[in-house]
């Protein structure tokens, strides 16, 4: 299953790649014309990525504070982290995908390369068999094609010659040197010429170290993977330089510059040349774009912090007229509010002096003594007496 995933993952890359084969008849500038324009597919997501990272290092010192305010606290810490982010709309993964991304593509460019014939060509492993029994018919060795038994016999599995792990590009070499017209009998052939700047794409760098010698054969393969992992160190200088920097990733981000390079080398020595060529120049390029790409975000952020802090100023400006208007009335309303608690307050006092005044007063007809009475009849007591 995972092996059909990966046919039909390198079917787009095939065609590129035989594409511009066919318009530069080189190996080796098809590799690099192939790496430009899968850089450009790319660039537009890897811009967005690019100014989401460079706002993050420009986050550097607020997300220091805030790891030292909550360092006892982790998920009060990571709260106050994604409350950061949202805030200035970045994520932190937004980087990490495409940092990755050459490795896949490397995979699917290490098929094309190593199986040219079912990979690069399209073909058929019926087109690979009758290329086999081709070179068989005509007397020429398959060392370095097929898998040979211990009795030096031929292994032949389901009616297939099994091919060894570079076998088919020494097959396709094999019939573009000795039996070029055999291969033109088929349709969609080619015979290709894996040499270009004058070194063999589809060796094994690694093989000239343990046979060397002193030509440019030999010299120039093993200057490719020394090439890619000093690409490789230019590339993480300059991406980190604008990488967030705090204290939970710098040691990350110092092993990084320290695995990288050497897992360029490692790869470049371990695989066809044709593949350290392309790890050089996404490399390269990527380099060169990350250059420029941090000077045209490092104007353009610089562009819009001044413009959020005029922003915010200007809110700020409009904050304190209103303060300032809101206290100028408040001003002039305290008289008006003054003087209508003192009218309350006379109009109480008026009142409560009313009430006094006529629970006091009474006439001197309605007196007896000391003792007021209602106004009315005055009292008599005999009033009632039997008058006789």
């Amino acid at each position: 299953m995972f092996s059909t995933i990966g046919y039909f993952i390198c079917i787009p890359f095939a065609w590129l790649v035989r594409l511009f084969y066919n318009l530069t008849n080189s190996y080796g500038m098809a590799i690099i014309l192939f790496t430009l324009v899968i850089k450009l597919i790319m660039l537009p997501f890897q811009m967005k990525s690019k100014k989401s990272m460079m706002r993050m290092s420009r986050m550097s010192g607020r997300m220091q504070e805030i790891q030292k305010k909550y360092a006892n606290n982790q998920t009060k810490q990571a709260e106050e982290m994604q409350k950061l982010y949202a805030e200035e709309g970045v994520s932190p993964m937004s980087g990490c995908l495409w940092s990755f991304l050459p490795l896949p593509i490397l995979l699917a460019l290490y098929s094309i390369i190593r199986q040219p014939i079912t990979h690069f060509m399209m073909l058929s492993q019926d087109v690979v068999q009758q290329m086999v029994d081709a070179v068989t018919n005509a007397g020429l060795s398959l060392e370095g094609i097929a898998q040979m038994s211990k009795e030096g016999e031929v292994i032949v599995e389901n009616g297939f010659t099994k091919i060894m792990p570079y076998g088919q590009i020494n097959l396709v070499k094999t019939i573009a040197s000795e039996l070029p017209e055999v291969g033109n009998t088929v349709d969609g052939w080619i015979n290709m010429n894996y040499t270009s700047f004058g070194l063999d794409m589809a060796a094994n760098p690694w093989t000239m170290v343990k046979g060397f010698s002193f030509t440019w054969a030999a010299i120039g393969l093993i200057l490719i993977p020394i090439l890619a992992g000093l690409s490789q160190v230019l590339l993480t200088k300059i991406t980190m330089q604008h990488q967030p920097q705090t204290d939970a990733n710098a040691n990350a981000m110092n092993r990084t510059m320290m695995f990288m390079p050497l897992f360029s080398v490692y790869l470049a020595f371990s695989m066809p040349a044709a593949l350290g060529l392309y790890w050089i120049a996404q490399s390269g390029i990527s380099a060169v774009q990350e250059f420029l790409m941090a000077k045209f975000f490092n104007k353009r952020l610089e562009e819009e912090e001044n413009a959020r802090y005029e922003a915010r100023q200007a809110e700020r400006r409009k904050k304190m007229e209103e303060a300032k208007v809101l206290q100028e009335q408040q001003r002039q309303q305290a008289p008006q509010k003054q003087t209508l608690k003192e009218k309350q307050k006379a109009a109480q006092a008026a009142k409560a002096a009313k009430a006094a005044k006529a629970a006091s007063s009474t006439t001197e007809a309605g007196r007896v003594g000391d003792r007021p009475y209602a106004r009315g009849r005055a009292y008599k007591p005999d009033r009632y007496d039997d008058e006789t």
